[in-house]
């Protein structure tokens, strides 16, 4: 009996000093995840939530990381960049091991300095910005920079004769994101031929009229018109330019290529193009998979933000799981530099960019994104 006693002493001992140390089975790794949920570019952080949280249960299931369960402790940072800024300080004052988002190249550039500063991996699904680009931080991205989708775009316009004089309408409350596409699009475009006739800025949080904003731009000499916005500010411009003019031409940045685009447009968005990197009908069988599973959960296409969230959480947790011990978790995923993504491999450069050049125009047929004949 003694011994017995004995025994159970020396092991709850030990398991309380293994837990001071950090060691208890038990303990859950932590992962944030940060993105706007609220107001109009939710539609992102949602599907990348769902996506997220998804692969997480999956994973939970089959044993977790190494054998301690995920805890995904989430931050709404309703696209504004100082509230971002305070989740990304409050994900690693509660011990994250990485952090998952943000959704918006303005929320990305805004909590970078905090990553670098306390050497906390970041991997952000739909950031783009050019300015990112090339940078050796700890904002990694499973986006290639705007500069191939803006490529790939120009020239579509210019080969097709559909767009030579243009107007850009594009919302500077994500300018990071915005502008750059702006920029890269313009020099490409003027390159092949063509010529921006004017740039329209605007900004939802002051409540410009799209109405406004449509008839200024239809009351210049042009041909077509570029808009790089949110999907549910896309549909809604297109809806005011429409009542205007049925026929003028409209293309869309990669931004605005989610299914609230084709919800909220509707006739409004028929025949217009858009440039993405995401093929809704992929033969990948992880994609099919996930896809399948993504639908029947929670009754709706998963999009690329979807995608990409679960991109972002699979590179997180395939690193934790191979981190060694004091290693830090930046080298590790460099380590393994290609990673396996539902929809091709994703292979990170020294610098956590993304090369996929895989960009194409898809067109809005019948509420559907198909390739244009």
């Amino acid at each position: 009996m003694m011994k017995n006693t004995m025994l159970k002493l020396m092991l709850i001992f030990m398991c309380s000093y293994m837990s001071m140390l950090g060691c208890d089975s038990k303990q859950p790794v932590k992962i944030g995840f940060i993105a706007g949920m609220s107001g109009r570019v939710a539609d992102l952080g949602i599907a990348g939530l769902d996506a997220v949280q998804m692969l997480i249960e999956k994973e939970n299931r089959e044993g977790g990381i190494n054998g301690h369960r995920i805890q995904l402790i989430i931050k709404d940072d309703r696209h504004d960049p100082e509230v971002a800024r305070q989740a990304a300080t409050q994900l690693i004052n509660e011990g994250v091991s990485a952090i998952i988002g943000p959704m918006t190249s303005q929320m990305g550039m805004s909590i970078m300095p905090i990553l670098n500063k306390h050497r906390m991996l970041c991997v952000a699904p739909t950031v783009s910005t050019q300015k990112l680009f090339g940078l050796d931080d700890y904002f990694f991205r499973v986006l290639p920079s705007v500069r191939t989708n803006t490529l790939v775009s120009a020239d579509y316009q210019i080969k097709s004769g559909n767009m030579t004089r243009a107007a850009a309408i594009y919302d500077v409350g994500n300018r990071s994101y915005t502008g750059s596409w702006l920029e890269n699009f313009e020099e490409f475009f003027v390159k092949g031929g063509g010529k921006i006739i004017s740039v329209i800025p605007y900004n939802t949080k002051k409540n410009n009229p799209f109405e406004d904003i449509a008839n200024q731009t239809l009351s210049l000499d042009i041909n077509g018109i570029l808009i790089i916005a949110n999907s549910m500010d896309s549909a809604l411009l297109c809806q005011q330019i429409r009542k205007k003019n049925k026929t003028i031409y409209i293309t869309l940045a990669d931004w605005g290529a989610t299914e609230q685009l084709l919800e909220f447009g509707g006739k409004a968005v028929e025949g217009v193009t858009v440039v993405q990197t995401f093929d809704r009908e992929a033969p990948s069988p992880a994609y099919q998979t996930f896809r399948k599973a993504y639908m029947e959960q929670l009754g709706r296409e998963p999009g690329f933000p979807g995608v990409n969230a679960y991109d972002a959480a699979h590179v997180v947790i395939t690193a934790l799981k191979r981190q060694k011990k004091g290693e830090d978790l930046k080298k590790t995923v460099l380590s393994i530099r290609r990673f396996e993504g539902l929809q091709g491999p994703l292979i990170f450069s020294d610098y956590g960019d993304m090369t996929r050049p895989n960009a194409f125009m898809s067109i809005v047929k019948n509420r559907k994104f198909i390739l244009p004949e």
